[in-house]
């Protein structure tokens, strides 16, 4: 190898005050490992010397603790974009001690290619491999990585022997011409591949690789309980009559799927539904399930940004790639998210509410309208294109002192112009042709909690006038009295009366 081998630490001395460093990864899959633990420590010896060290963060999506975590602790982030879902970061947001700039997955790297969010002045990437003549060859996750690759004055690589080098192949990389030179993206169907299997950039540029043999760090997700199920099972049937009511091709449609255990008990159900043919999948997560319905032949084929599975999972794939080579393609952030895509496969959007309103809006960022939780993600790229937009979530949190169904949404991600179908463990709202009136009985009977249904039918009678009939001085009586009680069923609205 052509490449000066050094030492993480090493490769955080070209890391200076002020500079925008680009990682790549997805999630924790792919995202460098050591590096950024490295400039982490840099920074809290600059700090304990009395001298400044921040930089700016940009990253395909989440990152993993060793990124976010470390670097949040060591008070070393002056700016952070596109999303996070590190507990230390997300104090240091809600704090203000982050500036942190929530945007859609699809659009970074080419507002970065655009110069609106200035230089790259590091690209730090994780590498199955190398060539000398400048060919890296990515692990799980793909993110920005191309771009931040281009852009950068340096690059530094962690190449990670854990990552078997038979991953080269999986990797679809492709850039989009920016305006006004830019044509349709030649992607019809998920399994179609448009680019190279790696990123191509001028050797000059590596200026250290750090060798590493590390898994991603993935956890397992939490097991199917049983109101996770039983979304799951609304969802699925919801689409088996959608189906059988012609409202859904014969062959079905690509799914697209958000993260985390709601999305494996709604991906498991429609996994188990006969009603439901095999199908494909073009989401920006490949995550454990997902794996477990390829090896069953009901996926029969997914396009990513990253294989985010548990690292046990992930050994046993990667002992079997030769099964997946054909059923699995990574590709970077701004194609696996692209609108374009998305309206013109006809891809059925599934994603997670934080809460929803009665007239279909919904909240996917902010607890109480103000604390940052992780971002918007994915979720608006998919919901404003999808074929069917569905939103999930459990009616209410905390024992029931949070209702997830409110008068009114505290922050809003998803407008009711966006949002087709809400679910919860009660059942489905389809919100399609409907008026804000009518919106607003289904989710109530639907969708909310029956220990809340009262209220919510009390608030839309307080006023009976206007198109959308809100009551302005009594929309977030809901969220006044979580944060006065700590129980939102103790809401009263007597005195709005």
């Amino acid at each position: 190898m052509k490449y000066k081998i050094i030492s993480a630490d090493e490769a955080a001395t070209y890391v200076h005050h002020d500079d925008n460093v680009g990682f790549g990864g997805f999630t924790a899959a792919g995202t460098p490992k050591v590096i950024p633990s490295a400039i982490a420590r840099r920074a809290e010896e600059e700090h304990a010397a009395g001298r400044p060290f921040r930089i700016g963060i940009f990253t395909g999506a989440s990152s993993s603790d060793k990124l976010d975590g470390a670097l949040a602790r060591a008070k070393a982030v002056k700016f952070r974009t596109p999303y996070q879902s590190c507990a230390d970061s997300r104090v240091a947001i809600n704090a203000g001690e982050i500036s942190y700039c929530d945007m859609h997955l699809s659009e970074l790297a080419q507002t970065l290619r655009y110069g609106f969010l200035g230089d790259i002045d590091v690209a730090i990437i994780e590498a199955s491999s190398v060539t000398d003549d400048g060919k890296i060859y990515l692990g799980t996750g793909v993110g920005i990585a191309p771009t931040v690759c281009r852009l950068a004055k340096k690059i530094l690589i962690e190449l990670n022997s854990h990552n078997p080098k038979e991953l080269a192949g999986f990797h679809d990389i492709y850039q989009p011409a920016d305006p006004p030179h830019r044509r349709e993206i030649p992607v019809y169907k998920p399994s179609d591949r448009i680019g190279v299997p790696y990123i191509q950039v001028d050797p000059e540029k590596i200026v250290g690789i750090v060798e590493t043999n590390l898994p991603d760090g993935v956890k397992e997700f939490a097991p199917v309980d049983e109101v996770t199920m039983k979304i799951g099972q609304n969802v699925s049937d919801f689409l088996t009559a959608q189906l059988q009511a012609g409202l859904i091709p014969a062959e079905f449609l690509p799914i697209q799927s958000g993260v985390g255990n709601i999305a494996n008990a709604v991906l498991g159900c429609l996994g188990k539904n006969p009603h439901i043919p095999p199908f494909q999948m073009y989401t920006e997560v490949v995550q454990d399930s997902v794996i477990g319905l390829i090896r069953e032949g009901r996926c029969t084929f997914a396009s990513s940004c990253s294989l985010t599975i548990s690292d046990k999972l992930a050994q046993e794939v990667f002992s079997d790639l030769d099964f997946f080579r054909d059923k699995l393609v990574l590709r970077p952030g701004e194609i696996s998210n692209n609108p374009e895509l998305v309206r013109r496969m006809g891809l059925i959007t599934i994603n997670t509410a934080l809460e929803a309103d009665i007239f279909g809006n919904v909240n996917s960022t902010h607890v109480t309208g103000t604390k940052m939780m992780n971002g918007i993600g994915g979720s608006g790229d998919f919901t404003r294109n999808g074929y069917l937009s569905i939103f999930t979530c459990p009616s209410i949190a905390k024992g029931g002192k949070i209702s997830a169904i409110v008068p009114m949404v505290s922050h809003l991600d998803h407008s009711e112009h966006s949002v087709n179908i809400i679910v919860t463990e009660w059942g489905v709202a389809d919100l399609r042709g409907k008026a804000p009136r009518e919106r607003a009985e289904l989710i109530i009977e639907n969708c909310a909690h029956p220990m809340y249904r009262p209220l919510l039918r009390e608030y839309l009678s307080l006023r009976g006038k206007g198109h959308t009939p809100h009551s302005l001085n009594a929309a977030f009586a809901f969220h006044e009295e979580f944060l006065r009680s700590g129980d939102m069923s103790l809401t009263s609205f007597e005195d709005f009366k």
